[in-house]
């Protein structure tokens, strides 16, 4: 197997499993977030609008982890910065 190949190889399952694992704290935070605010506006109806607010800008700070997860595995498959050193290397420069 070649070293661009390796690399090729290497990319997607690092991609692969930052997914992975960079997806399953976020789902379990926000399944958390909402059980909570859910049980909270169970307890106080009246606060149910100040408590939705928070709950939404709790979930997009929870779901911001996820998303820079989505873009370093894009980064890995699309713009990996051993490729051009790879390329150049089996070019002969």
């Amino acid at each position: 197997m070649d070293s661009i190949t390796l690399i090729g190889a290497a990319s997607i399952i690092s991609a692969g499993i930052t997914m992975a694992i960079g997806s399953i704290g976020p789902a379990l935070g926000e399944a958390k977030t909402a059980a909570s605010a859910l049980n909270s506006i169970a307890q106080q109806p009246d606060t149910a609008s100040t408590i939705t607010r928070t709950l939404f800008v709790s979930l997009a700070m929870i779901e911001s982890m996820a998303i820079y997860c989505f873009v370093v595995s894009m980064i890995l498959i699309f713009a990996n910065p051993f490729w051009n050193f790879v390329i150049s290397k089996a070019a002969g420069g």
